[in-house]
C-alpha cells in the first residue's frame, strides 16, 4: 500500500524532517500520509514520485515494475548501466537453471 512504499523509500534515504522540509509540509503530515490517514495532494504526490526517483504509479501501486532514473547521465554513463543491469540479469538467469 502507498503508506507503507512511502515509509521503506523515506527510511532507506531520508529522514521524515528532511522530506517533510523537500515537500513543504510538516513531520506530522508525512506521518499521515505513512499511516494512510491522509491522502497526498496530486502535486505532493509529484514531489514524492521526484525525490525518490520513482513513478506516481509506482508509489499507488499501479505499477509494480521498479525503474531507474538515468536523467542526468550522459550516454556513456547510461550505456555503463545498461552493460550491468544486462550483466546481473544473465547472472540471474543462469543461477536459476
Amino acid at each position: 500500500d502507498f503508506g507503507s512504499k512511502l515509509k521503506e523509500l523515506r527510511s532507506k534515504r531520508t529522514n521524515t524532517q528532511q522530506l517533510a522540509t523537500r515537500l513543504g509540509v510538516t513531520k506530522s503530515v508525512v506521518s499521515f500520509y505513512e499511516r494512510q490517514e491522509r491522502t497526498p495532494s496530486p502535486d505532493i504526490l509529484r514531489k514524492l514520485a521526484a525525490v525518490f526517483h520513482v513513478s506516481s504509479d509506482f508509489l499507488l501501486g499501479i505499477d509494480t515494475v521498479k525503474r531507474l532514473d538515468i536523467s542526468g547521465l550522459d550516454d556513456n554513463d547510461i550505456q555503463l548501466v545498461s552493460m550491468l543491469v544486462d550483466s546481473l540479469r544473465e547472472k540471474k538467469i543462469s543461477k536459476n537453471n
